[in-house]
């Protein structure tokens, strides 16, 4: 099943480091990222994976909870938090599930054309490709990004997404290309002139379509 934006993320319920949970349920009113790797003790991963420790607090502060996916089992992934703490000096205390059965995997569409599965797993014959969701409160995907085996993943690029993602929900904006916070947003088209000065003061109108604005929050 593809996972289309918008779409309500599919809920599951699943073994992890921190014990058995429910995606919806341990979402709880918070923003999530679910993001797949293709097994423990892997260099990429693990730098990956030191990445997401390392910003353990800019997620938190943005109300925001980290779920790994691994087809690997617990007991593996509490021997592999060992390195990717020693390897990023902090320690990966997100939940990182089991799935060993490849039922979240398939669920969310993680696995690449022509995936081959044998009991005898290695990264190259059963890998989730690095797949990144990001699901709002509402449990609505509001994000996908899919990256080959081979290219670790730009956490710092996962957060301004979400940056972006966050300031434009529910209200009248978007972000430009390459938009980091603090910088102007642009305006939707359904306000008018006048409707957008009043909510968001004086504009930079730069083409009759394109106009930008102070964000309100």
């Amino acid at each position: 099943m593809s996972i289309r934006l918008d779409d309500i993320a599919p809920d599951f319920t699943a073994d992890s480091t921190i014990g058995q949970l429910s995606l919806h349920q341990w979402m709880g009113e918070s923003y999530a990222i679910l993001f797949s790797h293709p097994k423990d003790f892997t260099p990429v991963c693990t730098t990956e994976f030191g990445a997401v420790a390392q910003l353990a607090p800019e997620f938190a502060k943005r109300n925001t909870k980290v779920m790994g996916v691994s087809v690997d089992s617990v007991e593996e992934h509490v021997k592999w938090q060992r390195d990717i703490a020693a390897f990023s000096g902090a320690p990966a205390d997100f939940p990182i599930i089991d799935d060993t059965s490849l039922a979240v995997s398939k669920l969310y569409d993680m696995l690449p054309a022509g995936a081959y599965l044998p009991n005898d797993r290695t990264p190259a014959n059963s890998a989730t490709v690095r797949t990144v969701f990001i699901i709002g409160p509402d449990k609505k995907v509001r994000l996908t990004m899919s990256y080959p085996m081979s290219v670790g993943r730009n956490f710092a690029e996962i957060l301004r997404a979400l940056d972006a993602i966050q300031i434009t929900d529910g209200v009248p904006i978007a972000t430009p290309a390459g938009w980091v916070p603090g910088e102007d947003v642009i305006v939707g088209l359904s306000l008018n002139d006048a409707q957008a000065t009043e909510r968001f003061g004086n504009l930079n109108i730069q083409l009759p379509y394109l106009r930008f604005a102070k964000p309100s929050r």
